[in-house]
């Protein structure tokens, strides 16, 4: 081995330590930079070089904002020595779903059809975080319109999950994920509107909230996540941990009168949780759920007997129809503007999101009438689960049926039964048709080495208190570890 070689290896090295071992947090990171025991601009640096030693295997970045991030890097450290106010956040590397805008770059959504754009303006999630010092790594790949579970397109291409290259980290936050879970940042802001948070956290390992909606603003996101969009997608936070996920929380949460569905709620306290109830959902009506899985949020629900959270069996009644409400409300009620948007243009259409268009052509047409029906189903059974919820400060349940599958897998057998895609994810939008807040944490690996993550879902605005439970829930987990070096990149 030549002085280059050697000298480029000892850098590997030390950058995969520095994200890995006793900096992995994003918390801890942010810590240690406020102690002087790192510097912002080492953060930044460890954190190019494992994104120039991963990416290529994973495709998690749509654009690499290097010398910007130096910059700012440069620009927190020199407030440190000056003694200025530092934020929560302050020195800590992060990364956005490119479906945000970062001022001066495109907001591409994973579609040929935003080539040309440029954000004039950071989104206010994208701004609450800089004004806490966090430094923008870059953005993160997305479906094309962020409309599938599998994170791939015509621009950036595929992006492939750390744990297993030939699987899918998921969608439509895949990019995020994978980046997250590759220590090539520290966390970041991204969107859920059928699971595109949590399932991503499950498939990798990590954690990540979509919060009540109206908690975060998601004015500067494309799609557009006002009418009907928000009426089931919400941004959100997503890190390596729940502890993570609940700082940033605390930055993001916020009223935006620009957000029609943004509400004036203040943050609170973290609630005591011993004494407090929870309720045990094993499966969606009849769908079958892998064992591993299963098992995992079993051992999720003795945990939290274990901390004096006394839990019983949930099964709700009267929310059958949920997981056909939200396709109606994600992607029938909007895939008619969305067929407007595209006249034209069809042979530019990715193949996830001609999957997505596919899934919704055969339904029944879209009517005022239909429209206002299912809106009055859609509240009629919230009211019901949120009553039925009375006195639970979470229930704790699967994200999906199924483990991170391989790419463009679409059917499972699980317990002897074949399920799709649609079937697989539906415990994942129960939390976006219902309007409820859910948290996903790391729980367990399969026999294939590959993790499997719990959901708990809690009551409308009471995000904080899903936060702690998650928190402690981790704690009595014990430590989790994430892929190894040789998973995510050429050594």
């Amino acid at each position: 081995m030549g002085l280059l070689e050697a000298r480029s290896s000892k850098l590997v090295t030390q950058s995969y330590n520095i994200l890995v071992t006793n900096r992995s947090s994003l918390c801890l990171m942010a810590d240690m930079v406020r102690e002087g025991a790192v510097s912002p601009i080492e953060l930044v640096e460890a954190h190019l070089r494992q994104i120039d030693r991963v990416n290529p295997s994973i495709n998690a970045f749509v654009t690499v904002l290097a010398e910007q991030a130096l910059a700012e890097a440069r620009s927190r450290q020199q407030a440190l020595a000056l003694r200025e106010h530092t934020g929560l956040l302050h020195g800590v590397p992060i990364t956005v779903k490119d479906s945000f805008d970062v001022a001066g770059e495109p907001t591409l959504a994973g579609s040929r059809m935003r080539v040309g754009n440029r954000a004039w303006a950071d989104a206010p999630a994208v701004a609450r975080l800089r004004a806490e010092g966090a430094i923008i790594l870059g953005k993160t790949n997305t479906p094309e319109l962020v409309s599938s579970y599998e994170t791939d397109n015509l621009l950036t291409g595929r992006t492939n999950n750390p744990w297993d290259l030939e699987r899918t980290p998921g969608g439509s936050s895949g990019g995020e994920a994978a980046a997250i879970t590759a220590f090539c940042s520290a966390g970041g802001i991204a969107s859920d509107g059928g699971g595109s948070i949590r399932v991503p956290a499950h498939f990798c390992g990590i954690a990540g909230l979509k919060p009540t909606p109206g908690r975060v603003p998601a004015t500067g996101h494309f799609p557009s996540l006002g009418y009907p969009g928000g009426l089931t997608s919400v941004a959100g936070p997503i890190a390596r941990t729940a502890e993570d996920v609940r700082r940033l929380f605390s930055v993001l949460a916020g009223y935006d009168p620009a957000d029609p569905f943004s509400a004036p709620v203040p943050l609170r306290l973290p609630e005591p949780v011993r004494g407090r109830r929870a309720g045990l959902w094993e499966q969606f009506g009849d769908v079958p759920v892998g064992s591993e899985i299963r098992f995992a949020v079993r051992r999720a629900a003795t945990l939290l007997e274990e901390m004096h959270m006394p839990v019983e069996p949930f099964t709700p009644r009267g929310v059958d129809r949920a997981p056909n409400l939200w396709a109606f409300l994600f992607a029938q009620w909007p895939s008619l503007a969305l067929r407007k948007l595209l006249e034209g243009r069809e042979s530019e259409v990715h193949w996830t999101l001609a999957e997505s268009l596919e899934a919704s052509a055969n339904s029944e047409s879209v009517t005022a009438d239909r429209v206002l029906r299912e809106l009055a189903a859609r509240d009629r059974m919230r009211a019901a689960i949120i009553a039925q919820m009375e006195g639970l400060a979470a229930v704790v349940m699967p994200v999906c049926s199924i483990p991170a599958f391989r790419h463009r897998e679409r059917r499972w057998e699980i317990e002897g039964r074949s399920i799709g895609l649609f079937q697989a994810m539906m415990p994942a939008v129960i939390a976006n048709v219902m309007g409820l807040p859910a948290v996903t944490i790391p729980f367990a690996k399969t026999a294939a080495g590959l993790p499997v993550g719990i959901q708990l879902m809690g009551r409308p605005y009471e995000d904080e208190l899903l936060l702690e439970i998650a928190v402690l829930l981790e704690q009595a987990r014990g430590p989790w570890t994430g892929p190894t070096a040789a998973n995510i990149g050429p050594e």
